[in-house]
């Protein structure tokens, strides 16, 4: 198994949808999470005869490698996000248009 590269961000922004690719543009610690999920659809098309899976997490992964240029630590902020929604049951935070309007006014009027 190669070590993955420096995250060296290619000139396009975005790494090819190649597993190699993509692998070498993440740290240590998303290298593992994207190995998990590769194996994981890789089984899954050796059953269903078809590569959808194996395209859609490629192209996830293109996602998460360049929202992690943006901002690191941001895909386990996702799922930290996640997590904290399914405990509280399935509801996040909610905020009525009501709230947003008047968020949207203070800040016309700091202006």
């Amino acid at each position: 198994m190669a070590a993955p590269a420096s995250n060296h961000q290619p000139a396009s922004g975005v790494p090819p949808a190649d597993p190699g690719a993509i692998r070498a543009a993440l740290t240590p610690t998303l290298v593992a999470e994207f190995d998990r999920e590769w194996n994981l659809v890789l089984e899954q098309a050796k059953q269903t005869h078809a590569l959808t899976e194996v395209f859609d997490l490629l192209n996830k992964w293109q996602h998460i490698v360049v929202m992690e240029w943006r901002s690191p630590g941001s895909y386990f902020g996702v799922l930290a996000k996640a997590e904290q929604i399914q405990r509280a049951g399935g509801r996040a935070e909610t905020v009525t248009i009501e709230e947003h309007r008047a968020a949207i006014q203070r800040r016309l009027q700091a202006d």
